[in-house]
């Protein structure tokens, strides 16, 4: 048997030879200096139809030690007591392991992820990293390959920020078929120790659809994710969007502070053009990212009698297939007040795409913060934010004393809520338009009492006076 004494004395030769430890081992050592692990066995019929002789070659001496070379040579020795043949266990374990790195978790969920949303995951790392590391719905077009595959811009665009984020720096390296729950709740436990409960339950949702992709696909035998979210704590509940008219009982005076509330941010110094955007919000209780995305294009009729507002359904928040419904644009109806207050918004910025474009980038829309922020100038911290008007709206003309039987459910419609029913909702937008014309001129009429028409917000100064001791200037007087 040898020793490492004897392995160490080893010299190289003019020839190879060997030096024989037990059970079949031996050290093969070359003319250059080389000292190798093999060991001889045999292993089914070669052509003659005797044993066929073969060599199992373990690695060299001295990163593989005596004493491991013979580790290795009993794992291959029990092997063949199974009737399994050492070198072709060996290729299988090897091919293995090379198919479970290019299947790790993280190029799995990508593929899942291109999927999914048509993106190209490598063209859009790539623009990113050329900007920044920023990117913009916008600029989508330079990444996405499969403009319809299904998901929206802004949904694909919070998928592989979680997934970057919580999850691939966890175990985005792993094979995805070694990842067993207890990791996976590892991942899960760590977002809700931050208090992002709700993007726990989220990413938890993404990880399991991950592996409804790869099971079919034979990378993956379970699911270590299922049934995972009953192990998290509940999602709490949505906080409300504050209104101005919350914990306000008496239907009047929801109606006076709306119109107080128009008045002060009427007072602010501000853009002619980001009171207007206020100011029509409130008029069609819209949602605050429709009025900020608003096109020219949309507006239809404003001279005649039958002013509307389309929304493409593209822009409308619901499912897929309602985005691609060729009937799912949404029709705001347009009091005179509305009207009235775009045709003087005309003068501002009616040679642009946008409505209500932003000061510095004309062809991008103002901020989603530019609306809340007037209202936070205004007074009205944490007790109105632009959502707020749909509340305040629906409230106030579902509790009228005027109201007529079915207004609730025109209100519903005018508020672009989905109905169940996809037939009874198409037939309801052009059934219901009398009505609604009714309802949103009557709302109009609530709020703009004692307003100043719009015109009159055109040429006040934008901006308080500068009296700092730095560098003082004179309050400024511009257009818009």
């Amino acid at each position: 048997m040898l020793t490492d004494a004897k392995i160490k004395a080893a010299k190289p030769a003019d020839r190879d030879y060997k030096l024989a430890d037990s059970g079949q081992l031996f050290l093969h050592v070359t003319t250059a200096g080389g000292r190798h692990w093999r060991m001889n066995y045999s292993f089914g019929k070669n052509a003659a139809g005797k044993p066929a002789q073969k060599t199992l070659t373990f690695g060299s001496y001295p990163a593989l030690t005596l004493v491991d070379a013979r580790a290795r040579r009993d794992e291959a020795k029990a092997l063949l007591r199974e009737g399994r043949d050492p070198a072709v266990e060996r290729r299988v374990a090897t091919a293995a392991k090379a198919t479970a790195g290019k299947n790790t978790f993280e190029i799995v969920a990508e593929q899942w992820f291109e999927l999914k949303s048509g993106w190209s995951v490598k063209k859009f790392r790539a623009w990113r990293a050329a900007h920044g590391g920023k990117w913009h719905e916008r600029d989508a077009a330079n990444w996405i390959e499969r403009p319809q595959a299904g998901w929206s811009v802004v949904h694909s665009g919070d998928v592989l920020k979680s997934l970057d984020n919580d999850v691939f720096p966890s175990i985005g390296d792993l094979p995805i078929g070694e990842i067993e729950s207890p990791k996976v709740l590892e991942v899960l436990n760590a977002i809700v120790q931050r208090g992002a409960i709700e993007t726990a339950h989220r990413v938890c949702q993404r990880i399991g659809d991950v592996y409804v992709y790869a099971i079919p696909a034979g990378l993956a035998k379970a699911n270590p994710a299922a049934s995972m979210g009953k192990a998290l704590p509940k999602v709490p509940r949505s906080k409300k969007q504050p209104s101005i008219i919350d914990r306000i009982r008496e239907h009047e005076d929801q109606i006076k502070v709306v119109r107080q509330m128009l008045r002060d941010c009427d007072d602010e110094r501000c853009r002619a053009s980001t009171k207007f955007a206020l100011r029509l919000l409130a008029l069609t209780a819209v949602r605050p990212n429709e009025i900020q995305n608003a096109e020219w294009s949309e507006f239809e009729d404003l001279d005649g009698p039958a002013p509307l507002w389309r929304i493409p359904a593209s822009r409308m928040k619901g499912d897929l297939d309602r985005k691609a419904d060729e009937d799912g644009d949404h029709l705001v109806p347009l009091s005179t007040q509305a009207v009235e207050l775009v045709q003087t918004l005309r003068m501002l910025t009616g040679n642009y795409r946008l409505m209500f474009p932003s000061e510095r980038h004309p062809h991008r829309p103002i901020s989603e913060n530019t609306l809340r922020a007037l209202l936070i100038r205004a007074g009205y911290y944490q007790r109105h934010v632009p959502h707020g008007f749909r509340a305040a709206f629906s409230t106030i003309m579902n509790e009228r004393p005027d109201k007529q039987e079915g207004d609730r459910a025109v209100i519903d419609l005018m508020l672009a809520h989905v109905p169940k029913d996809k037939v009874e909702g198409a037939y309801n937008r052009a059934s219901y338009m009398p009505r609604r014309r009714e309802i949103a001129q009557a709302w109009a009429d609530i709020i703009t009492e004692g307003l100043e028409a719009p015109a009159e917000h055109i040429g006040k100064p934008i901006r308080w006076a500068d009296t700092s001791p730095k560098a003082p200037r004179k309050t400024l007087e511009r257009v818009g």
